[in-house]
């Protein structure tokens, strides 16, 4: 569904990506995993259109998207829930999920698309007039989740979905991507937690400094002992 081929991108005289190629296959979940500074939010930025590349392409269900603009990448069905949720704090969280919907016309559909979100998340519907920025870590990832729903994309992509978030939370944001896939989704996502990603992810490549230098199943990597180390805390080195 997509493929990234040897994508570098410079933030200044830095290359941030150096020359990375992956794919993602269309119904899985891809994660990539990689310590603070590995490139992994560039990579998710760059096929958003938010950063230009340097060099390479990128190609989804076989269309090169590398120079479309950002709206353009959203219509051929790819939306991102970003680092830090980015909710409109002074809307309400309804105001929230039909600014997901802002580029579509099918106003029947939108109506069933919100209630699908509310049946995904039973806690934004009770919350459904409250003010996004009053509402708790969690609920904000599962609105930020819902609010990119909205434009009912094919393929999710999620940057560090449990960041600050408490573990049964994250435990409830990782059973969403599991259902978000089984309703066909396809989900990119990126995650420091590398113990629930890739005990979450069909398939798994792993960011050092701008490349990747190992990728695998969830179950290999998890089995990896270079990667239980660098990691998941396996070690004293941990």
């Amino acid at each position: 569904m997509l493929k990234v081929t040897d994508l570098v991108v410079s933030y200044g005289g830095i290359e941030a990506l150096k020359g990375i190629s992956f794919e993602v296959e269309q119904g899985q979940i891809v994660t990539l995993i990689g310590a603070n500074g590995a490139g992994k939010s560039t990579t998710l930025r760059t096929i958003s259109g938010l950063v230009p590349p340097k060099d390479g392409r990128i190609y989804f269900e076989g269309r090169d998207i590398t120079d479309l603009n950002t709206q353009k990448i959203v219509e051929t069905g790819i939306a991102m829930v970003p680092e830090g949720r980015r909710v409109f704090a002074n809307l309400t969280v309804l105001e929230n999920l039909r600014i997901g919907a802002y580029l579509r016309k099918d106003k029947d559909a939108i109506e069933e698309d919100i209630n699908y979100v509310y049946d995904l998340f039973p806690r934004l519907k009770e919350r459904s007039w409250q003010l996004a920025g009053t509402l708790s870590g969690g609920e904000q990832q599962m609105l930020a989740v819902g609010r990119a729903v909205m434009t009912r994309p094919k393929l999710i992509m999620m940057d560090e979905p449990s960041l600050g978030l408490a573990p049964l939370v994250v435990k409830d944001i990782f059973k969403i991507i599991q259902t978000l896939k089984d309703t066909g989704m396809t989900v990119l996502l990126i995650e420091q937690n590398a113990n629930a990603a890739l005990h979450a992810c069909d398939y798994a490549y792993v960011m050092e400094t701008g490349r990747i230098t190992t990728s695998g199943t969830g179950e290999e990597l998890l089995a990896s002992e270079a990667i239980q180390e660098a990691y998941l805390g396996k070690t004293s080195k941990s």
